[in-house]
């Protein structure tokens, strides 16, 4: 059993449970909180009717990025459509596969089908904050199908006023041959590309972080700094266990 099965409910350990009620009075408290989350949903599309209402700032359309077949621009990477949202992913140079961002894996790992983007006429990639051989190498260990550059020929004036190294998730509007930067996030706003803690969300439980408001004697988590709640198990970020034990090789050095 890994560190991560652990967490799961053990038989013998009674955690503690929220308190027993009959049909009318569990739907009655939920009814209350159903008010709540409506309000909750309409100032969540509120905030995003102003974020389109941002004013936009110009970047260079042709600052480098390295890609499979060496150096593209910025407006290459739209592949043509007329938006681009791009996750900036941490790297930490000379770490192999374990010692990666577990965060950035998180996320990434939830960023699967792009159909319903490419609908919109948005173009989703991830572009690196690691060499371009050596994150490819990362990208494929973990199966990811995600158009992936490296942003290291320009991450300083794409990541211009912010701190360079730190995730981020940023939007871009192409109008012709001319780039513009729409919005942008870091930290919990790229909790926007997961489904796993808006799930977690939903649960009595809930994430079982540390942080969280919980009643006394809820499940929490045991992570330190170095092995973060939730995000790894066993010294891993925890998908990459799935990826080892399928044969693949999690070492990143690139090849000749």
């Amino acid at each position: 059993m890994t560190e991560h099965d652990s967490r799961r409910a053990d038989p013998d350990r009674a955690p503690a449970l929220p308190p027993v009620a009959d049909r009318a009075a569990f739907q009655a408290e939920l009814d209350k909180l159903r008010v709540r989350e409506k309000a909750h949903t309409r100032e969540g599309d509120a905030i995003a009717a102003a974020r389109r209402r941002l004013p936009m700032v110009e970047v260079a359309a042709d600052l480098e990025l390295t890609g499979p077949d060496g150096p593209v621009t910025l407006l290459d990477a739209f592949e043509g459509r007329r938006q681009l949202i791009a996750y900036y992913f941490m790297w930490h140079d000379g770490h192999d596969a374990a010692g990666q961002c577990e965060g950035c894996t998180w996320v990434t790992t939830q960023v699967q089908e792009l159909s319903y983007l490419h609908s919109r006429d948005i173009t989703y990639a991830v572009f690196c904050q690691g060499p371009y051989e050596e994150s490819r190498r990362y990208r494929d260990f973990m199966g990811w199908e995600v158009p992936w550059y490296s942003a290291l020929p320009s991450h300083d004036e794409l990541l211009v006023g912010r701190h360079v190294g730190m995730m981020h998730l940023v939007c871009y509007l192409r109008d012709g041959d001319r780039v513009y930067e729409t919005y942008w996030t870091t930290l919990r706003g790229v909790e926007a590309m997961d489904y796993s803690y808006a799930l977690m969300d939903l649960t009595v439980y809930g994430r079982q972080e540390p942080w969280e408001d919980s009643p006394s004697g809820w499940l929490r988590g045991q992570g330190t700094p170095a092995d973060h709640v939730g995000l790894r198990s066993n010294g891993r970020p925890i998908p990459q266990w799935s990826r080892i034990e399928a044969g693949r090789s999690d070492d990143l050095t690139p090849r000749p």
